[in-house]
């Protein structure tokens, strides 16, 4: 990781290595923020980014366990909103070019984003790229219940279980949490989940007496080369002063800012006997890969990531590819755009957090290598 850093791939990184549920490895290196100099702590804050939707997904599976609704039911029944959906024709040049949903959409399809929904983010150019953009559904001054209302009238990019696209599924988990629960989704998090988790450091914003430890935030020198050295500073790219103040939109898909020691508290409880609120059925239900026979995840327009399916939650591991360690079948695993990773190999006994503040810094080859390495060093032979 040093050698990352050193190379001007990384401003910083900060790591935990779990064994067998035991904290074996925590370390830090590089810089919080590049141009003051200041060196990078384990106490820094950092940009979860999509690293939020393993939280709603718990947040979710939390309430189905206490009987508030089934995996499998439409999710119309709570949002009418999204019943009766239309789905565009394959090749589709316009949004009226559509056809009805064969089936509705279920919880269990939006936790694996199978749902046919889309985000307006990894495909640009579109018909629903520009929908979305139009509809301001990734907007921070709108609310959840404004979001799923601004939903309503969109079709589906296909039939619900037919294939995989990363969406706006999550932020609507969040908002069946609030219709569920009777609470604010930030009030749901804190008081049944983040709270008695001790983890005091993640929220929607960062509390202005913890401002200084929140990380610069960088670019690499050029996205689609992610190895070429270079690094520029972007605070403030979502909006001004970016979580550093409540805004309306409590995004379940994108929304937290976290700590080191906060995410290793999280997955650690996901671990066997952990203190996650989650039955020992469930948490293997939500590493289990979710999508049928053959269909892989697919990143916007890029090929499918032959190999990985979903989970509840995160990708799961159905056979290794050539940069995975070996031996990683079922590894559950995501990240987030800010480069801040985790993952579970179960058959190993070994998880790991991974944070840094790298944009477009998702499966990076950094997190790749760093993976290979812990495995090496640590994995039973």
């Amino acid at each position: 990781m040093r050698r990352y850093v050193d190379a001007g791939l990384l401003p910083g990184a900060s790591w935990a290595v779990l064994r067998d549920g035991e904290l074996v490895d925590e370390r830090a290196v590089g810089f919080a923020d590049l141009e003051a100099g200041t060196p990078l702590a384990r106490d820094h804050l950092f940009r979860a980014y999509s690293n939020t939707k393993l939280v709603t997904s718990c947040a979710v599976l939390m309430l189905h366990e206490a009987g508030a609704f089934d995996l499998d039911e439409p999710i119309g029944r709570r949002m009418p909103q999204l019943a009766d959906r239309r789905v565009l024709r394959p090749g589709a040049t316009s949004l009226e070019d559509v056809e009805p949903a064969r089936s509705p959409i279920t919880i269990r399809q939006l936790l694996a984003h199978s749902s046919g929904l889309s985000y307006g983010l990894l495909d640009p150019g579109t018909p629903m790229y520009e929908a979305y953009a139009a509809r301001r559904i990734l907007g921070s001054s709108t609310t959840l219940a404004t979001m799923v209302d601004a939903l309503a009238d969109l079709p589906l990019s296909f039939h619900p279980g037919t294939s995989w696209e990363y969406s706006i599924a999550t932020d609507v988990l969040a908002r069946l949490v609030e219709i569920a629960s009777g609470e604010p989704f930030d009030a749901f998090l804190r008081e049944r989940l983040l709270g008695p988790l001790g983890m005091r450091d993640t929220g929607f914003f960062v509390p202005p007496a913890d401002a200084h430890r929140l990380c610069a935030h960088y670019a690499g020198a050029d996205p689609l080369v992610p190895m070429r050295p270079g690094l520029s500073r972007l605070d403030g790219r979502e909006y001004r002063d970016a979580f550093l103040g409540p805004r309306p939109r409590l995004s379940g898909g994108g929304g937290l800012v976290s700590s080191l020691p906060d995410t290793t508290a999280f997955v650690r409880a996901l671990l066997p006997g952990g203190a996650m609120p989650l039955s020992p059925r469930i948490r293997a239900e939500m590493m289990r890969n979710q999508l049928p026979e053959g269909l892989w995840i697919r990143l916007g327009a890029s090929r499918a990531v032959r190999g990985k399916g979903y989970g509840l939650g995160g990708a799961v591991t159905v056979r290794p590819s050539s940069i995975d360690p070996p031996g990683s079948e079922d590894e559950f695993q995501w990240g987030g755009l800010g480069g801040t990773h985790w993952w579970i190999a179960p058959r190993q006994g070994l998880a790991a957090v991974v944070m840094t503040q790298r944009h477009l810094g998702f499966w990076h080859p950094f997190s790749f290598e760093f993976k290979r390495e812990v495995f090496a060093a640590l994995a039973p032979t």
